[in-house]
């Protein structure tokens, strides 16, 4: 078993709760392959169908809105996740967003067809999936919530205290849409909190 294997099965472990499942896991990962971008590639962009659900072994991908004068940044999709165009993928209709590679990625994919084999006769993968979209509802509605009540700068620094490696990797407007702050307040944050 390669190393991107060997990640990915250690990070489905982390979602299927019941062990006895771990037998189904050797027939996930005989499904999905490795699937590389290179920085600015699209992993889909907007109008086209997403063909993938991946899992991210390295690099970072920015989920993204383009508007008429800019692009807004709403999710980033990190090293050791699962990401997709979920309702293009799995509708298989044209996507509302954009998905970028931020920086050179390696993925772990799967198609449509394997997906939906997986969901309906892999116990495992149907827990795992069900765990992640969980998983992923919560992290939504906490994001949700901070643009709401936090300032700027709690925003900021609640990323700085979780996520410190996206300011050394990420350009800081895509950080600053993320958050939902101005490049410029942005800028006079990053001076006054270190």
């Amino acid at each position: 078993m390669n190393t991107t294997t060997e990640n990915f099965k250690v990070y489905l472990k982390t979602l299927i709760s019941d062990e006895t499942l771990y037998e189904f896991i050797p027939d996930i990962l005989k499904r999905f392959e490795v699937f590389t971008l290179e920085k600015n590639d699209y992993f889909v962009s907007e109008n086209e169908i997403c063909s993938y659900f991946c899992f991210i072994e390295s690099g970072v991908l920015q989920h993204a809105i383009p508007l008429t004068d800019e692009e807004k940044t709403t999710y980033l999709a990190l090293k050791n996740s699962c990401t997709s165009a979920l309702k293009s993928f799995l509708h298989q209709k044209p996507s509302r967003k954009n998905i970028k590679a931020l920086t050179n990625c390696v993925l772990l994919t799967i198609t449509i067809n394997d997906f939906k084999y997986l969901i309906k006769h892999n116990k495992a993968f149907y827990s795992f999936y069900h765990s992640l979209i969980e998983r992923q509802i919560f992290l939504i509605d906490d994001h949700r919530i901070d643009l709401l009540t936090l300032s700027p700068e709690e925003r900021y620094s609640k990323l700085l205290t979780n996520e410190p490696e996206l300011l050394q990797t990420i350009p800081l407007h895509y950080l600053a849409s993320f958050l939902g702050i101005s490049k410029r307040h942005m800028s006079r944050i990053r001076k006054n909190i270190k």
